[in-house]
């Protein structure tokens, strides 16, 4: 094999179609792109949403509903699942730190804690936010509950 023999591949490579070279390439005159109008210029774009002169569904449909810009999001876990992970992970204290390095919240979240399920173990919490319910219910199992900001 030589270096001045090396080829593609038959089929691998195309001649292009060169557009626009004159009528006697057959594709002369308007290029391929019909005749005048937005679309046969340079630079056309269609627009988002555009619907072809149909109503676009943004305009055929109304405005629903309210969203409240001061709505806190919070991770929501409750007794029973707390239970089950300090059984998993073996922890002891429920601190947004340990609950972020198990990969249980992200490292923005806010945590909330409510009341469903059973608490057997002693657990200090450590969260954003707590139910009236989940607090009586922690320390009576002899735990601890403090409100991070």
């Amino acid at each position: 094999m030589k270096l001045h023999t090396l080829r593609p591949a038959k089929g691998a490579t195309h001649k292009i179609k060169r557009l626009g070279r004159g009528e006697a390439s057959g594709k002369g005159g308007t290029s391929t792109k019909g005749n005048k109008g937005g679309q046969s210029r340079a630079g056309y774009q269609i627009k988002m949403a555009h619907e072809g002169g149909q109503m676009p569904i943004q305009r055929r449909l109304p405005k629903r509903g309210f969203k409240n810009n001061n709505r806190i999001e919070y991770k929501v876990f409750n007794l029973g699942q707390v239970e089950q992970l300090s059984e998993k992970y073996g922890i002891t204290e429920f601190s947004l730190e340990n609950l972020y390095m198990n990969g249980l919240i992200g490292q923005t979240d806010s945590v909330k804690i409510l009341g469903n399920g059973e608490l057997k173990s002693k657990i200090t919490f450590k969260v954003n936010a707590i139910s009236g319910k989940a607090k009586s219910a922690i320390e009576a199992a002899g735990g601890s509950v403090e409100i991070v900001k």
